[in-house]
């Protein structure tokens, strides 16, 4: 199944719209009371955060009437929301703020991520910059797609796959146990370039524009990865848990790996010792 593409252009045209009201007014303009932590010291919620997903998930309910929302901060205060998302028909997950703690620093690398699950199969994905006011979009079935306002979308292409020597990925290494970080940072230095931007959005924008090779992560919310790895494999890239499992947006706990290509990931998970 496919959104109608009324029903797309209507959610981009929400997201930035939030971004307009809720998130850039606060950009670099946030009181220390404004930033909070949840479960760590950089597992940070911004008065932004919390406005931008009321307004998003007020507007949801306009545009798909009976879509169960899924945000990221109302799962943080109620778990059983995200117990909704494997039996619902239809399901919108929203990232209000991906990257919140490079918003809160007053760094520009933050997004809006939203997916558009329909029995549990992510239909819709869009990542979009709320700095720049570009997007990329991406339909089950219609390509990944890069946009910004009067401008002629331009269809994506992951980067050819090469040698993992030559490679350029993220990894975010504070979100494995302890005990592996030095391995995986024996792995990083074997490629041309490892690091992590701290926000999935600009990272999976990245590959899905060809200027990545790919993306390893531990921690699988689904508000992080759905629409990430929907735009990578429209785009032509690969996506698998190291234990062979396609991904699926309702799946939380796994390692997963998307990449250029099956090769990509053979190399990954062997360069990290993760098989």
């Amino acid at each position: 199944m496919r959104l109608d593409q009324d029903i797309e252009e209507a959610l981009i045209t929400m997201v930035r719209a939030a971004a307009r009201a809720e998130i850039m007014p606060r950009f670099r303009n946030l009181s220390a009371g404004a930033i909070t932590a949840k479960s760590s010291a950089i597992d940070l919620v911004t008065v932004a955060d919390v406005a931008a997903e009321a307004h998003m998930t007020r507007a949801v309910a306009q545009i798909l009437p009976g879509a169960v929302v899924i945000g990221e901060e109302a799962v943080s205060k109620d778990a059983s929301v995200l117990a909704r998302l494997p039996d619902a028909e239809v399901a919108v997950i929203l990232d209000p703020i991906d990257g919140t703690w490079n918003f809160a620093n007053g760094l520009a690398v933050f997004g809006v991520i939203l997916s558009v699950v329909v029995r549990g199969q992510t239909v819709f994905g869009l990542l979009y910059d709320p700095v720049m006011d570009d997007w990329v979009q991406a339909s089950l079935g219609g390509g990944a797609w890069f946009a910004a306002p009067d401008r002629t979308p331009e269809r994506l292409q992951v980067a050819p796959e090469r040698p993992f020597a030559e490679a350029t990925g993220f990894l975010p290494h504070y979100v494995f146990p302890q005990a592996e970080q030095p391995r995986l940072a024996q792995g990083m230095i074997r490629a041309r370039r490892v690091n992590s931007l701290f926000c999935s959005c600009h990272e999976y924008r990245m590959m899905a524009q060809g200027n990545a090779d790919f993306v390893q992560n531990e921690s699988l919310n689904c508000w992080d990865h759905a629409a990430g790895v929907l735009a990578v494999l429209e785009a032509g890239g690969h996506a698998q848990l190291v234990d062979g499992r396609d991904y699926a947006p309702a799946i939380s706990e796994g390692r997963l790996t998307v990449s250029t290509g099956a090769r990509m990931r053979n190399e990954v998970i062997q360069a990290f010792g993760l098989g």
